[in-house]
C-alpha cells in the first residue's frame, strides 16, 4: 500500500518535475478546460439524498486504488449507488508527482467528464503509468475527453490548481490521519486498503442499519 509519507517529494519543485515529466506538445486549437471553482467541483457518484457517504481518498498511480475501483467500485455501484442508498465521494491525493499532473488534467476535463476520464485512467492505469512518454500516453487519453496538448499544457501550468489539491491533501491528511491509499471513511469509520466487495458489503449494511435505511 503507498504511503504519502515516503514517496511524494517536496511541493517547492513540483512545476519544475513536472514539466520535465510532460514535456510541451505541438500547439493545437484550444479547448475550453475547467479552472477554479469548476475543476475542483466535487467528484461524487450517487445522489445527494443518499443515507450513507462513502468517502475515498486515492492516488491515481496507486494499483491498489486502481484494483479498487476495477473490482470492488462496480459491484458497490450496483448494489448501493444506483439504488439510491450509498454517494461515494472521491477525494484527492496524489502520491506522486505523476499522479497529481493526471489528477490535473482530470480536474481540468470538467465536471461533465472528470468522473469517467477518473476512472478510465485506473482502468488503463498499468498502460499510461509506465510509458515512455507519460506526457503522450495521457494527451492520447485527455482527446476522448475534448482535451487536446494545448489544453493539458496549460492545466499543469496552473499553479493555483496544483497548490488546491495539495493544500486539500495536506488537510485531509491531517484531520483523517490518511498516509496510505487507497484509505475511506465510511461514516466517521476509516478503512484501509483495496478490500474486497464482500468486506464492503458488510460494512455499507452495518452503516445503513445504523441509519434506519438498509
Amino acid at each position: 500500500m503507498p504511503t504519502y509519507a515516503n514517496t511524494f517529494r517536496g511541493f517547492a519543485l513540483l512545476a519544475a518535475i513536472i514539466g520535465a515529466i510532460f514535456a510541451f506538445a505541438p500547439s493545437a486549437a484550444r479547448a475550453e478546460i475547467a479552472t477554479g471553482a469548476a475543476a475542483m467541483a466535487e467528484m461524487s457518484l450517487g445522489s445527494a439524498d443518499a443515507p450513507v457517504v462513502l468517502h475515498e481518498y486515492s492516488s491515481l498511480t496507486c494499483p491498489h486504488c486502481a484494483r479498487f475501483h476495477i473490482d470492488a467500485l462496480p459491484a458497490i455501484k450496483k448494489e448501493y449507488i444506483d439504488t439510491g442508498k450509498v454517494r461515494i465521494v472521491f477525494h484527492d491525493f496524489p502520491l506522486d508527482n505523476l499522479a497529481l499532473g493526471a489528477l490535473m488534467i482530470v480536474r481540468c476535463s470538467g465536471p461533465d467528464r472528470n468522473i469517467d476520464f477518473f476512472n478510465m485512467l485506473y482502468d488503463t492505469q498499468a498502460d499510461w503509468s509506465r510509458a515512455s512518454n507519460p506526457r503522450a500516453a495521457l494527451i492520447a487519453l485527455a482527446r476522448f475527453y475534448g482535451m487536446n496538448g494545448t489544453d493539458v499544457n496549460a492545466c499543469l501550468a496552473d499553479q493555483t490548481l496544483m497548490n488546491t489539491i495539495v493544500a486539500e491533501r495536506t488537510r485531509m491528511s491531517d484531520l483523517h490521519g490518511i498516509q496510505s491509499t487507497p484509505t475511506f471513511m465510511l461514516e466517521g469509520e476509516k478503512i484501509e486498503g483495496a478490500l474486497a466487495f464482500d468486506v464492503f458489503k458488510e460494512k455499507i449494511d452495518k452503516a445503513l442499519a445504523a441509519k434506519g435505511a438498509q
